[in-house]
């Protein structure tokens, strides 16, 4: 009650610290760097990070794009390569007149060399920045290379399609946050009982969420992903805390002396009940935290941070904002939509048996589909953007024109006898799905040696450490031909040089792949155990917990399934997140009508006069809740092109809504079938007379 009555007195000092902190917190988000690299996340131990890190180190190479000129004539593709030399972070462009007019007869190259650069009217250049793949300088540089090309070029490579992700979410972010705003003011203004207050939820929320971006800063860069949905998970999941603090209000005006006392009373209300909910949810983001793929990282401690600032706010500007608009907000009050639920109650608990039945019904099948779906989903970032996008169409071109579906690199020890580099090179180039291998033995073979090649060439693919060699193949990145022939290639590679390794988009995905399995069993394991141990501290019940997991997580096979079903592909990292933001963000329906069933029996009432009464009072909120955290992301799905953010949004969208049903329905049957269960398990659930 102090702190209610110290955030009531001093309500002006609070909006004016507020306001003054959205400053700092507005520069700190314009000048929070946002990473658009998924591979930047990986694990720094693997062999493939570590390979990329020598690329660096050794050749002062790190982004690489393939460009692609049609109908141009062989004077001008040397004057255009002239001017990409001349971008700035460009370290190298390798095309066929780099190895032909090198004082090497012409007649001594073998045809490949030739068909690896030129395609009918196309001309292939491997570009080489000096800056690495997600660098805002190499995608300034890639900027720069499709300006001096023109419409004839086409740059493929994971830096161009981190380049046009950059452009289309930054395209997109501001008209998403938009949508997602004016969903959620609809659906407030429909089911609260004020007209504006929606508006200050707004404001108020919009401040906790500016100033969470704002402190990002801290972290030095987060994520497209983490940017993209920060702001929308956060006003979906705080808008909770705001409803209740508002009911409260309400109730206690009617009650109090005057409403600054209704207010502190409200205060009060909110901070013992929304700290229980949120420590939920944060325990849900927190085991993201948890992952080996680092991005799960950068989202669990955004989202935690942002729970965190906006629980403050709910307690602190919130009020302070309602209190100054007190007569504003009584002018333009007007009846709820939502009717009285007391006969809906009734007749879910009447029939109780039917949804215990539908529960057992929906196990099994739900698992399943949950199981094919994580088995199913995508890695390959480039499907996550929509086919007119530049880079889309640079794969495409340099699939069907050169055959060429990915890239790997070779580094080999520097000292290796070029004659085992020579039979090396034969064996890779047997390798199933290999087109063809770039390097010095591949390129002039062991008819010239070494020392007789002029020192240009050399240089660019020979370092004192190392010797690179470009691998082109035709599979696609994310594959399971590319993982057989990774694997293939990795063994040929290691009989002739154990310190040799294999890289490259393709490898890291693979990687990424075994690390993101992992990765899912681990966080998921977390985030039940967390979320089990916080509903068995404030529930004080050894059954409780498992109940309430157990319906939330039907919620989730559900959500999760259905894509199986629906032959839709999820890109990977939707259930890694989905599974724990949705069990950490809707569980909180399930605790709030568990907190009134509990104490409905710990006054005497009987079973069923409890389940109907704890149904009936939450019903409402449950159903604002859920429409609330679906408005702020549905939207966002229909509109945003970006796949890996509209898949979540979806998943969101349509968990909220799931889980609505499910706590709705089938929880109250679950208290109806284990009330004696829970009664022995269960601290103080009954009263002391009947214990």
């Amino acid at each position: 009650m102090k702190f209610g009555k110290a955030v009531v007195k001093s309500r002006v000092v609070i909006l004016i610290v507020a306001i003054a902190l959205m400053i700092p917190s507005a520069l700190g988000m314009i000048f929070t760097r946002v990473n658009y690299d998924m591979l930047n996340y990986l694990p720094d131990s693997l062999e493939t990070v570590k390979g990329q890190e020598y690329l660096m180190d050794e050749f002062g190479k790190g982004a690489f794009s393939f460009v692609i000129v049609e109908n141009m004539e062989p004077k001008d593709v040397v004057k255009l390569e002239d001017k990409i030399k001349k971008v700035k972070h460009v370290d190298t462009v390798l095309w066929y007149a780099d190895i032909a007019d090198l004082s090497v007869p012409v007649e001594m190259l073998p045809d490949k060399v030739y068909n690896a650069f030129n395609s009918g009217d196309a001309t292939l250049m491997a570009v080489f920045f000096d800056t690495s793949t997600s660098a805002d300088s190499t995608m300034e540089a890639i900027t720069e290379i499709k300006q001096i090309a023109g419409e004839q070029c086409f740059v493929s490579g994971m830096s161009a399609m981190v380049c046009d992700m950059r452009d289309l979410a930054e395209s997109q972010e501001t008209v998403y946050v938009a949508i997602a705003v004016v969903m959620a003011v609809i659906v407030m203004m429909l089911f609260l009982d004020s007209w504006i207050i929606p508006f200050v939820f707004l404001l108020s929320i919009g401040m906790s969420i500016l100033l969470n971006m704002g402190t990002n800063i801290f972290l030095g860069e987060i994520s497209y992903i983490t940017k993209a949905l920060a702001a929308v998970l956060q006003l979906a999941v705080t808008m909770d805390y705001s409803i209740f603090l508002w009911h409260s209000y309400e109730e206690h005006k009617g009650i109090c002396s005057d409403h600054k006392e209704a207010m502190a009373v409200a205060i009060k209300e909110t901070v013992r009940s929304v700290i229980g909910s949120s420590v939920t949810t944060i325990a849900g983001f927190i085991a993201l935290c948890f992952m080996s793929f680092t991005l799960g990282r950068d989202l669990g401690i955004v989202m935690a941070k942002g729970v965190v600032l906006g629980v403050i706010g709910c307690v602190t500007t919130l009020p302070a904002l309602i209190l100054v608009l007190d007569k504003p907000l009584e002018k333009t009050s007007h009846r709820s939509l939502i009717p009285s639920t007391k006969k809906l109650a009734k007749g879910i608990v009447k029939i109780f048996p039917v949804f215990l039945i539908i529960f057992a019904i929906l196990v099994v099948p739900s698992l399943y589909g949950y199981q094919q779906t994580n088995n199913e989903v995508y890695y390959n970032f480039s499907r996550s953007l929509p086919d007119y996008m530049d880079n889309i169409k640079a794969n495409t071109k340099l699939e069907e024109d050169f055959g060429i579906g990915t890239t790997h690199m070779v580094l080999l020890d520097s000292s290796l006898d070029s004659n085992k580099t020579h039979r090396l090179c034969s064996e890779l180039e047997k390798v199933d799905g290999v087109k063809y291998v770039l390097g010095i033995e591949s390129l002039v073979g062991n008819r010239i040696p070494e020392e007789f090649l002029p020192s240009k060439l050399t240089e660019k693919l020979k370092s004192d450490k190392y010797e690179l060699m470009l691998i082109n193949s035709e599979y696609k990145p994310a594959t399971d031909k590319v993982a057989a022939q990774i694997d293939s290639l990795t063994k040929t590679i290691k009989k002739y040089d154990s310190r040799g390794m294999l890289i490259g988009e393709a490898s890291c995905v693979n990687d990424m792949i075994d690390v993101t399995n992992v990765d899912f069993k681990v966080v998921n394991i977390i985030s039940i155990i967390a979320i089990f141990l916080i509903i068995l501290f404030v529930e004080k019940s050894l059954s409780l917990p498992i109940i309430l997991v157990a319906v939330i997580e039907l919620a989730i096979f559900i959500n999760l399934g259905l894509p199986h079903y629906l032959g839709d592909t999820l890109p990977f990292i939707a259930p890694i997140c989905i599974s724990t933001i949705q069990l950490g963000a809707t569980v909180d329906y399930a605790i709030l009508m568990t907190t009134r069933y509990k104490k409905e029996r710990s006054l005497g009432n009987d079973k069923r006069s409890s389940v109907v009464t704890a149904l009936s009072t939450s019903i409402p909120s449950i159903i604002v809740s859920a429409l609330g955290l679906f408005a702020a992301t549905f939207g966002v799905s229909v509109y945003c092109d970006v796949d890996m953010i509209g898949s979540l949004c979806l998943l969101m969208a349509r968990g909220a809504i799931i889980s609505m049903f499910c706590v709705i329905l089938i929880l109250p049957a679950m208290f109806m079938l284990f009330d004696k269960v829970i009664a022995k398990t269960t601290l103080g659930f009954l009263p002391k007379k009947e214990r």
